[in-house]
C-alpha cells in the first residue's frame, strides 16, 4: 500500500509539510470539497491567514469572506473558534496528543486522527468515507457506515490495520486509494494494489458497500429575496440565526411555505416590515428565478428588484450599503449567482 501511494499520490500543497496547523485547515476545507476546488481555497486561505495567530485575530466577516463559495459555513466558524482555543489553552501553539486535538472546536476523530498521524507520526487510523469503501468492499462488511454501530466496527478494524511504524503514510495511503483506484462507480479493479484480497471483487459484489442505512428526505424551502435597488446602492442582512449561511449577508428575506408572486408578497406583514410603506414599492426588473441545492435541503429561490420613493421607510433591521462596497461582504453562493445574472441583465 505505502509503495503504491509513493508510485501514485496526487502532489498537493498540504503534502508538502508536516506543520499541523496547515495540515488541519487543509483537512477541514476537504471535508464536503472535492480536492480540485480545494487547492485554490486552502492556498487563499493560508496566504491571508497564515498561522494559527492571525487566524485568531481576524474579523469573522473576513473569514467567511475567504470561505466564500466553499460552502458549510460552520466550517470557517470552527476553525477560528478553535484557533482562538489554541492561543489561549495552549500558548499560540498547537496541541500534539490526539485527546487535546479532539477537544478543539469543529474537529471530530477523523480529522484528530489525520492531525496526529499525519504531522507526528501517532498511530491513529483515520476513517473517512474513502477509507469506508476500501475496508467494506475489502472484507465485504454489511454492516452499514451510517451508524454508530457500524463506525465503531471500521474504526476498529482500521486500527488494526494500520502501520504503526508509519501511520501517518499508511492513512494516506488507504484515504489515497479510494479517492483515485476504489472509487465509488466503475473501479478500476484490475490496477488496484489489493485487487487479490478483495472480496468484493472475488465475489462480483463490489456495487453492494459500503452499505447505508438511512436516506435523509430533501426538504424543499422557498425564498423571495427583495433587491432594493437605491441610487447609490442596496439594503442587506446578516443571517445571525442557526440556521444555514449563519453569519453571511444576504438581501432581506421573506420564507414562505409555497412559491410566492410580487403582488401577493407586497400584501404580507413581513413584506410591510421590510417597507413602512409598501405601496410605494416597484419591480423594477423582471424576477429571477433560481435553485440551489444543499445536503438535505432545496432552497427554490426568486429575485425581486424594486425600487421605493421613500428609501428611509426601510426597516432600520437593514443595512445600507454602497454597490462598490458590496465585494467586501461575504456572501451565500445563490446571491453571488443573482449578482452574475443582474450584472449581465442590468440596463
Amino acid at each position: 500500500m505505502n509503495a503504491w501511494y509513493e508510485a501514485n499520490k496526487r502532489i498537493l500543497p498540504w503534502r508538502m509539510t508536516r506543520n499541523p496547523y496547515l495540515i488541519w485547515v487543509s483537512e477541514i476545507i476537504l471535508q464536503q470539497t472535492r480536492v480540485e476546488q480545494g487547492i485554490d481555497y486552502y492556498l487563499r486561505f493560508i496566504e491571508k491567514f497564515p498561522d494559527i495567530s492571525s487566524l485568531a485575530a481576524a474579523d469573522e466577516d473576513k473569514v467567511l469572506k475567504v470561505w466564500q463559495g466553499l460552502g458549510y459555513y460552520n466550517r470557517a466558524r470552527n476553525i477560528q473558534k478553535a484557533a482562538k482555543q489554541i492561543m489561549f489553552d495552549y500558548g499560540g501553539v498547537f496541541p500534539d496528543s490526539f485527546d487535546d486535538i479532539h477537544s478543539l472546536c469543529g474537529i471530530g476523530d477523523y480529522t484528530a486522527a489525520a492531525i496526529a498521524s499525519i504531522a507526528w507520526n501517532k498511530p491513529f487510523a483515520v476513517v473517512d468515507g474513502n477509507v469506508f469503501r476500501v475496508l467494506s468492499r475489502l472484507f465485504t462488511i454489511a454492516t452499514p457506515i451510517d451508524n454508530q454501530i457500524g463506525k465503531r466496527e471500521f474504526v476498529q478494524l482500521a486500527n488494526w490495520l494500520l502501520d504503526q511504524e508509519n501511520p501517518g503514510l499508511h492513512n494516506q495511503a488507504m484515504m489515497e486509494l479510494g479517492a483515485l483506484q476504489c472509487v465509488p462507480k466503475n473501479p478500476d479493479c484490475i490496477k488496484c494494489p489489493l485487487n487479490d484480497l478483495c472480496k468484493a471483487k472475488a465475489s462480483g459484489s463490489i456495487d453492494l458497500y459500503p452499505a447505508k442505512m438511512h436516506k435523509t428526505a430533501i426538504r424543499n424551502r422557498y425564498f423571495s429575496y427583495i433587491y432594493i435597488k437605491c441610487i447609490n446602492g442596496t439594503f442587506l442582512h446578516r443571517r445571525e440565526s442557526k440556521d444555514i449561511w449563519q453569519g453571511l449577508y444576504e438581501f432581506p428575506l421573506i420564507e414562505t411555505k409555497t412559491p410566492c408572486k410580487f403582488d401577493e408578497l407586497r400584501q404580507t406583514d413581513a413584506f410591510r416590515q421590510i417597507f413602512k410603506e409598501a405601496e410605494k414599492t416597484v419591480l423594477i426588473q423582471k424576477p429571477y428565478e433560481t435553485s440551489h441545492q444543499l445536503t438535505h435541503q432545496t432552497i427554490h429561490a426568486t429575485f425581486y428588484s424594486v425600487t421605493t420613493e421613500h428609501e428611509t421607510s426601510i426597516s432600520h433591521h437593514y443595512l445600507p450599503v454602497n454597490f462598490e462596497k458590496l465585494s467586501n461582504y461575504p456572501f451565500p453562493k445563490l446571491i453571488l449567482k443573482f449578482f452574475d445574472w443582474n450584472n449581465k441583465n442590468s440596463d
